[in-house]
């Protein structure tokens, strides 16, 4: 009983583990169980009998791809919390600009591809996955910007930052990452990984010093101030 057991779960991570290779290569549309389970080295029968659907294998195969490539560039980049801000920023670009590049983080290939030919079996998981580490790094901002920060300076620095991780995908070649990323650019062609990340570091830290230097809070509403800018006018003119 027990090595069936056994037998079973070796079953599941090995379907699991094939299905996200196949599910980044060719997407939920062009993936079939036949491919799936041929690279497992199992029987088809094995996505139904552990999954129930092609649906539920590709939101599993796509968590436990997230798993994996999140154990090999931890979110946090390894860096403990009671560290200076200013380093937890940089070891959480740093990891995330080495997941982006590692040719195994095959979780963010079948996002491409879901955005590309969108399903929407993902959008739940996905968002519910990466809400801690958005959360955390909106919390790194924060730490940047000083307790009186508003949200909106936090979610503009951070969508900032996201924007120039992810923007590094339009200057790479997506056939292409062995050893290491190939960049479409002639002159970023011996651009390595630590030099992106450190670019976006201090374009980055540049940009929150000076939202916080121009004072890092929530504007009042357009509206208020033109009232009371205009009700004073009508003041004066009284």
């Amino acid at each position: 009983m027990k090595k069936q057991r056994s037998d079973a779960r070796e079953t599941r991570r090995r379907v699991l583990a094939a299905a996200s290779q196949v599910f980044a290569q060719k997407g939920f549309w062009g993936a079939t169980n036949a491919d799936i389970c041929s690279l497992a080295g199992v029987n088809t029968a094995a996505v139904n009998y552990h999954f129930t659907s092609k649906e539920n294998l590709y939101v599993e195969a796509w968590k436990h791809a997230f798993e994996r490539s999140n154990e090999a560039h931890p979110a946090d980049g390894g860096l403990s919390s009671d560290k200076p801000a200013e380093e937890r920023l940089r070891a959480r670009v740093r990891s995330f600009i080495h997941k982006f590049a590692d040719p195994n983080t095959v979780d963010l290939e079948i996002i491409h591809k879901e955005m590309v030919n969108p399903t929407g079996l993902l959008a739940e998981t996905i968002a519910q996955a990466v809400r801690p580490l958005d959360e955390a790094l909106q919390a790194n901002i924060r730490d940047l910007l000083g307790p009186e920060a508003g949200d909106k300076p936090v979610l503009l620095c951070f969508m900032s930052i996201m924007s120039q991780s992810l923007g590094i995908m339009h200057h790479i070649d997506p056939n292409d990452r062995l050893p290491g990323p190939k960049w479409r650019d002639a002159a970023l062609k011996e651009l390595t990984m630590d030099e992106i990340a450190d670019h976006i570091i201090r374009f980055s830290l540049a940009g929150i010093n000076a939202v916080r230097e121009a004072g890092a809070h929530d504007p009042e509403p357009a509206g208020r101030n033109q009232t009371e800018s205009l009700g004073g006018e009508e003041k004066d003119l009284a």
